[in-house]
């Protein structure tokens, strides 16, 4: 971000400070401002990396067709409409065509699209269509479990309420694999 972009940031959350009613000089709240922008740099940094670039960057041949699944996959995001935090745990799964991508590269994905301002179902499908687009595997299955600070801070104030949204894509829309996937993703850890 631009130095006088940043400085206007900066302004605009000092002002909103002070219409909440703070001193934004006060000892606690002087470097609040530069914080707050840098954090949401940070926590937004999503939209300046390319998913595609990624996950060609690391593609390989393979001549077979079993499951791979990388499972318990972090996120944290900020909702769109709140800009309020949202946690949990992603699980991706997709069976290769003729390629496979490197593991760590899906916790990546996950990431990139995690650091935008989001809803949880548009995430999940976000992460499904990416891998299917750069690996055209067979199939491609994706849950996302989460717990929505704007659901459990403000509104309804519901505390142990988490969301499931799932996109499954290609073979995974059929139920013999979409219940292995499930099974696989909530079996015991090794």
């Amino acid at each position: 971000m631009e130095n006088s972009s940043r400085e206007q940031h900066y302004k605009n959350f000092k002002s909103l400070l002070t219409d909440l009613g703070e001193d934004p000089s006060r000892d606690g709240l002087h470097k609040t401002p530069s914080r707050v922008v840098e954090s949401l740099e940070y926590l937004t940094s999503g939209y300046k990396e390319d998913v595609n670039a990624l996950l060609r960057s690391a593609l390989f041949d393979v001549d077979y067709q079993d499951m791979v699944i990388v499972r318990d996959i972090e996120v944290y995001s900020l909702c769109e409409h709140h800009v309020l935090p949202f946690y949990g745990r992603c699980h991706v799964g997709y069976i290769p065509r003729n390629k496979v991508v490197g593991l760590s590269k899906l916790p990546r994905v996950v990431d990139i699209f995690a650091r935008r301002l989001q809803v949880q179902e548009r995430l999940t499908h976000q992460i499904s269509t990416a891998i299917k687009e750069a690996l055209d595997p067979i199939g491609v299955g994706v849950v996302v479990e989460a717990y929505h600070l704007c659901m459990m801070m403000r509104g309804v104030g519901k505390q142990n309420s988490f969301t499931m949204t799932s996109s499954m894509q290609g073979s995974f829309q059929n139920i013999e694999t979409r219940t292995e996937f499930l099974s696989l993703i909530r079996s015991n850890k090794p």
